[in-house]
């Protein structure tokens, strides 16, 4: 009887056992999935487009109250570099996704390839802004001009610069992945440098169409 008892508890302790090892983790439970690449660039990635929010919100506040003026600076930008650029970012993300992808299978150096075809891509970008920015400046268009070119010049420039930073980061990681510094199991930097970029595309699609093409 003390002999079945005994057997009986220690059943019982197995299963209790089991059954908390079969239990799924909190994470599991919750669906949650860890963000690409290093947790400290996506606060400044959130930062980053509050501070764009922000400006969205003044320049669409700003635009109710003086339409007639915001219709006509409007006619004066190129739409077709406008467009162009669009574009070339778009592209240049589906190249940075192809990097991502190749480092996750090991692949090093076509990995530096997707990457450098983003690089030269941000290039064009930079290239098409700076003819836009001279030919306003020479035209004798600053942000003291109109409302609306205060808003275009600060937000295009502002944006022109977070290209410029996307550029350095894709240089210093397509340098390192040449070297053969990132592999599948290591390759956080890499992730962490898409996710920027991807917000420096983001940002131009909603920026676009906002000073650009809304009438």
């Amino acid at each position: 009887m003390c002999l079945n008892n005994v057997n009986l508890n220690n059943e019982n302790s197995n299963s209790a056992n089991f059954n908390l090892a079969e239990l799924p983790t909190a994470q599991a439970m919750s669906g949650q999935q860890d963000l690409p690449g290093d947790f400290a660039i996506w606060i400044f990635i959130f930062a980053e487009m509050l501070v764009f929010g922000v400006l969205f919100v003044a320049y669409a506040f700003t635009r109710a109250h003086n339409v007639a003026l915001f219709n006509a600076s409007q006619l004066t930008l190129s739409l077709t570099s406008g467009t162009i650029n669009t574009l070339v970012l778009i592209t240049s993300s589906y190249l940075v996704v192809r990097g991502v992808a190749a480092i996750k299978q090991d692949l090093s150096k076509q990995c530096a390839y997707w990457l450098t075809g983003a690089l030269l891509l941000g290039g064009v970008f930079i290239c098409i802004k700076v003819l836009e920015f001279h030919a306003k400046f020479a035209a004798d268009i600053t942000m003291s001009t109109n409302a609306f070119y205060m808003f275009y010049l600060s937000l295009t420039f502002f944006h022109f610069m977070h290209v410029l930073m996307g550029m350095v980061i894709l240089a210093c990681i397509i340098i390192k992945a040449w070297r053969g510094g990132y592999s599948t199991q290591s390759h956080t930097g890499i992730e962490t440098g898409a996710s920027f970029w991807h917000m420096v595309d983001f940002l131009w699609i909603i920026l676009f169409p906002l000073v650009y093409v809304i009438r």
